[in-house]
């Protein structure tokens, strides 16, 4: 939920890896904003804040980071402003997140100066980011990415979902395969460090080859300082839940989903890319590793979900969603394993098994 409090205002999403971060709003929604699998900013008519309100945000953010700095650690913070900002000097005191959804559509002179601002009142912090669309970047040239970085901005992480032109157009991107492969290419050149999510499942079993083969082609094109996967989650809400409806895609299962994966990893050609699973939608949690040095333990990850039999698959999804489990080897503590199959018996005898996938779609989506 949107606040604004004390002069500063904050959106309503940021990435995991920035949970740590001092958080300015530069645009309220996405200037896109028809991404069929997207309800973040369904709500919110696009808007560019006024350049002024920006910077007295943060201008506000630096005067509570030093009365709570001054105050000393036994200060407890009677806002949720101050928390915002006591969370990010607990996280570090060294790294910030632009919102909302494509900052960088903003005129290239607005990010000049919140940047520069940036870098006189806040001048400890190390490493900015922002989300950014394909579209965007690619309607930017070099040396402006370059004079962005210069001022700070270090990470840009960039929603690909895929790069299967079909599939693309299905849901709405608003991009292709080359705009993803352009804009990409452009932010690594200009020594920005790129994170590219990915998204398993949204192509159904029908697109589920095509969107390995072409997103994986993609990537070792780009090859990006990060790759992020999160897993579809289909929400009524979505417009793309009646695609599933219709029969247009069929919903893939966990385990197709690690089919998918698995086949996207083994067609990676990337030599700095870095795979995160940091994300709760993820069934295997523990997909993490240096695509270049470490393939093929990552691909004995999924061949150890793989290898499992059907009873043993279920528990670990259930123990995964339920949050009873983290990793494949929880399957051999027993405690984990008791707390997983309470909740697998009774999904079982309130559903029935053959409604078992559907009973796990509605557990993953109480979990986000």
């Amino acid at each position: 939920m949107t606040y604004i409090e004390e002069g500063f205002e904050t959106g309503p999403i940021r990435p995991p890896s920035e949970a740590g971060s001092y958080l300015v709003r530069l645009t309220r929604g996405c200037p896109w904003n028809r991404c069929t699998f997207c309800t973040t900013y369904k709500r919110e008519r696009f808007q560019i804040r006024e350049l002024a309100e920006v910077l007295a945000d943060i201008d506000s953010m630096a005067r509570i980071r030093e009365r709570l700095l001054s105050a000393g650690p036994m200060m407890r913070p009677s806002s949720s402003h101050e928390w915002m900002v006591a969370n990010a000097i607990g996280g570090g005191d060294a790294t910030l997140f632009l919102q909302d959804g494509d900052s960088l559509s903003a005129k290239p002179a607005y990010i000049l100066a919140v940047l520069e601002h940036l870098k006189k009142r806040l001048p400890q912090i190390t490493r900015i980011t922002t989300y950014a669309r394909s579209r965007t970047i690619s309607h930017r040239d070099l040396d402006l990415l370059k004079s962005y970085r210069e001022l700070g901005l270090n990470r840009i992480h960039i929603g690909m979902e895929t790069a299967h032109d079909p599939l693309l157009k299905l849901i709405e991107k608003g991009v292709d395969f080359d705009t993803h492969v352009k804009a990409g290419r452009r932010v690594v050149e200009a020594g920005i460090e790129l994170s590219e999510y990915v998204m398993p499942g949204i192509g159904g079993r029908e697109m589920s080859e095509g969107h390995a083969r072409d997103t994986a082609k993609a990537i070792s094109l780009i090859d990006p300082h990060f790759v992020r996967l999160r897993t579809l989650c289909l929400h009524p809400k979505m417009k793309i839940s009646s695609t599933f409806a219709d029969g247009t895609l069929t919903r893939a299962s966990d385990e197709d989903i690690v089919d998918e994966i698995r086949s996207f990893v083994a067609q990676l050609v990337v030599t700095r890319t870095r795979l995160a699973s940091d994300h709760i939608l993820n069934l295997l949690g523990e997909l993490e590793g240096d695509v270049a040095n470490e393939k093929e333990r990552l691909l004995a990850i999924c061949d150890r979900y793989r290898a499992l039999d059907k009873y043993e698959k279920r528990l670990f999804e259930v123990g995964r969603r339920s949050g009873t489990m983290q990793v494949l080897g929880d399957l051999a503590r027993p405690l984990y394993r008791e707390r997983a199959k309470s909740i697998l018996d009774q999904l079982i005898e309130e559903d029935g098994e053959d409604n078992l996938d559907k009973a796990l779609w509605s557990l993953t989506g109480r979990s986000v």
